[in-house]
């Protein structure tokens, strides 16, 4: 039986493969297409690539994706982005040059395309772990395992593993995956209103023979806002250092129209070209996906353009809860806690869950050097301790969180109307500090030769340090949560929370967050001081 099944082989699935192979865990990647990379598609052409999905990213607000490019030593380079950029307002008019506009400043792309960090996360990879054409169509628990069922070829498979990962968007997850027992209405509405990135949108990349928009000293950047425009968006493409020069654009058309002209759009998007710039534009080749048409991308949910419950890049927390007694979780970009949809989403995605799977296969002790009784002795009695305790810490987010909205629940039932996240919150909180209170008293410490500086024992930092990431996620999951509850449409304080009333929460959080440190620090000074008195006295 596998420890992890991972469904789906793009950014997020490979990026957590790469996570529970460093920590020893035995996992499998499952692919539905023939290929890996999911919304990451890149195209060779003459000696370089260009990428019809992903293909920016920003160091400045994408720390992830920034630092797994220098962790993979990836060469990239600055999206072009100097001179002026051009508006068709009208499709009979001349385009609008405006000067002094930066439309992507800081952003950068890959030598190579995006598709050079997918393939560079799967190079560390045995190859043996990604399985390709297979694609999900049963989730089953069986108690103390998930039971997977794959269409492969004509056939299907059965496979079986401890836990898994859906690195999926959670539209197509709820209309192609059928789950035994079916999942619960407030997780199913959160599946629905977690629109699926570019799923709706068609990119093209046009193969010129030079870049002459820079000659004219323009960016290459264009928009197109006529009823008759067929791209709404254009943008320098060229990667310099092969030589290969080309325009990159988003089509304005939606998926109905872009199907009935499919015949006839390269002829559509080389005119337009010339609109825009105003000559005619020799197009060597045209490249182009349509996304709505990608089955194993866009659910009906996004073909229908249905309103989704996500504001911006803020998803809903209720698919980053673990299911199935912690046997089931949504690990796909949509899932993240900031910039959902995008690159950095699935880092993001991926880093939350390798980190729920660690803390719970280093309490099962499935990983080298868990801290369960028998392999106490090694590790030191505090060192062991303290390693239980972070993992029950880590362990407790969804706990604090169904606990908030259980509170908010009976708050809006009464009728409540002031401070509603307020109360909740901090009740949920304290609840949780009151139970790690219990949980390092139950926990043996070697306290007899433990340092005690200025009234401070040594262990209460380390004892703190779990709580920073438990708290920082349990306020963004509260902010999301509050952003996608229709509950709370109707309380505008609560739905969309103030930088003031965020202060006040968290002036009270701080608040608990001391007592339950000061009181940890007076338990662990009493039992130390039970230890003194019990040892016996030296000759």
């Amino acid at each position: 039986m596998l420890d992890v099944a991972i469904i789906g082989a793009g950014v997020s699935g490979l990026a957590l493969a790469k996570r529970l192979r460093q920590r020893g865990l035995n996992f499998e990647l499952f692919e539905a297409r023939d290929r890996i990379g999911g919304r990451i598609f890149t195209v060779p052409t003459r000696g370089a690539r260009l990428d019809l999905g992903a293909g920016w990213y920003w160091p400045e607000t994408q720390p992830l994706v920034a630092a797994l490019v220098g962790e993979l030593g990836l060469p990239n380079y600055a999206q072009y982005d100097e001179g002026g950029v051009l508006h068709l307002r009208e499709a009979d008019k001349k385009a609008e040059r405006i000067d002094d506009k930066r439309l992507y400043d800081g952003a950068r792309r890959l030598h190579g395309g995006m598709t050079a960090l997918v393939d560079a996360i799967a190079s560390s990879l045995p190859t043996e772990t990604i399985k390709l054409n297979h694609r999900l169509t049963h989730v089953s628990d069986r108690g103390d395992h998930v039971a997977m069922t794959f269409a492969v070829g004509e056939g299907s498979l059965e496979v079986s593993a401890r836990q898994a990962v859906l690195s999926l968007p959670p539209r197509l997850l709820r209309e192609t995956v059928e789950f035994a027992p079916r999942l619960d209405e407030a997780t199913d509405r959160a599946m629905l209103g977690a629109e699926t990135w570019m799923a709706a949108q068609a990119k093209v990349a046009i193969e010129v023979a030079a870049p002459f928009w820079r000659e004219r000293g323009l960016s290459g950047s264009a928009y197109a806002t006529h009823e008759q425009a067929i791209l709404g968006e254009i943008f320098d493409a060229c990667d310099m250092s092969k030589q290969v020069f080309a325009l990159g654009g988003f089509l304005a058309l939606d998926a109905g129209q872009r199907e009935t002209f499919s015949v006839g759009l390269p002829l559509l998007i080389a005119s337009q070209l010339g609109s825009i710039f105003g000559a005619d534009v020799d197009c060597l080749a045209t490249h182009y996906v349509d996304w709505a048409q990608e089955p194993l991308t866009c659910s009906a949910a996004d073909r229908a353009g249905e309103a989704s419950d996500q504001t911006g890049d803020v998803a809903n927390p209720l698919l980053r809860r673990a299911l199935w007694d912690k046997k089931l979780y949504f690990g796909g970009s949509e899932t993240a806690v900031r910039n959902s949809g995008y690159v950095e989403g699935a880092l993001d995605a991926a880093r939350r869950v390798a980190r729920s799977i660690a803390a719970l296969a280093e309490k099962q002790g499935l990983m080298a050097g868990a801290a369960e009784s028998d392999d106490i002795a090694h590790l030191g009695l505090n060192e062991a301790s303290l390693i239980r305790f972070r993992g029950w810490v880590d362990g407790r987010s969804d706990a604090i969180f169904d606990d908030y909205r259980r509170r908010l629940t009976k708050g809006l039932a009464s009728r409540e109307r002031d401070s509603l996240t307020q109360i909740a919150l901090l009740g949920a909180i304290e609840d949780t500090f009151q139970q790690a209170l219990e949980v390092l008293d139950s926990l043996p410490f070697d306290l007899a030769t433990t340092k005690v500086e200025l009234g401070r024992v040594e262990l209460v930092p380390q004892i703190q340090q779990p709580f920073g990431d438990l708290m920082q996620t349990i306020m963004d999951d509260v902010v999301a949560y509050n952003q996608t509850s229709c509950a709370l449409s109707n309380f505008p304080s609560e739905h969309r929370l103030s930088g003031e009333y965020k202060s006040a929460i968290l002036k009270d959080i701080a608040g608990a967050w001391r007592e339950f440190s000061l009181t940890a620090n007076r338990r662990l000074l009493e039992r130390k001081n039970s230890a003194c008195v019990g040892a016996p006295a030296n000759d």
